[in-house]
């Protein structure tokens, strides 16, 4: 599967809603580089739907989100209409020469897509010296407090019937970045997210194990649904459960 799977109103509309993590994220930015927020202008690149570019405006003042997706960006125009707000449509690899260079420049949940060598380059150009790159992501665990049953669901059917596609996943390291960008920290964090069940569904319906299965047409969003709703009604037992995400956040310096 490659990064145009996303390209559907259903994962769009679908990402808008994903929890907002990415708050969080931007949180630590800040505690980081207290002395430097907020940045002028920034670039969130790879932006989805536009949660993480609204969590890179909480620490700059203004913000463009580019996407490779036609059906992304146009939700992301339709959902944040505010001046300080611009989206575009583009790969990361060929994004556009701003008017005055980004002094931050947020990549979430998408070097997984992307040529490492190529994307690095284009960065180089369109970045300030000093500039700040953050890489960060997050992904669900098969951890739900107090409920074994849900690990065992995660591994046993989940996983077996959508079981992952091919992705880099690989950590970025100092000599594979050239000369121009710095590795200053690589952090890893959990964050606990409270679901009720309709609102697990709703996200696990979005993943890309999920999605690529029904893209092949091999599964239909009813079918796949459906049996979101049969396995694990009996484990959220009509109540709200927390669910543990893990992720990781790189910051790179642009020299």
């Amino acid at each position: 599967m490659n990064n145009k799977s996303f390209d559907s109103e259903r994962i769009a509309l679908g990402y808008a809603n994903r929890p907002w993590i990415h708050k969080a994220v931007m949180e630590e930015i800040k505690k980081e580089y207290s002395t430097k927020c907020p940045f002028e202008n920034g670039l969130d690149v790879g932006c989805g739907a536009g949660l993480s570019t609204k969590a890179l405006r909480l620490i700059c003042n203004h913000v463009t989100g580019s996407d490779i997706s036609e059906a992304m960006i146009n939700v992301c125009r339709t959902l944040y209409t505010d001046s300080t707000f611009n989206f575009y449509v583009s790969s990361a690899e060929k994004t556009r020469e701003p008017k005055q260079k980004y002094d931050i420049v947020t990549a979430a949940g998408m070097v997984n897509w992307v040529d490492k060598d190529l994307l690095l380059d284009r960065m180089h150009e369109v970045m300030q010296k000093n500039g700040f790159l953050i890489i960060y992501d997050f992904w669900i665990t098969d951890r739900m407090t107090g409920k074994s049953a849900y690990t065992d669901w995660y591994h046993n059917q989940y996983l077996k019937v959508f079981p992952k596609p091919p992705r880099k996943e690989n950590v970025w390291q100092q000599e594979e970045m050239g000369e121009n960008f710095r590795i200053l920290k690589q952090t890893v964090y959990e964050v606990p997210w409270i679901f009720t069940l309709e609102q697990f569904i709703d996200f696990m319906m979005i993943q890309s194990n999920v999605n690529s299965r029904i893209e092949s047409g091999e599964k239909t969003v009813s079918e796949v649904y459906e049996w979101m709703k049969n396995s694990l009604s009996p484990i959220f037992d009509g109540t709200e459960q927390t669910l543990w995400f893990d992720g990781y956040c790189w910051y790179i310096e642009h020299k």
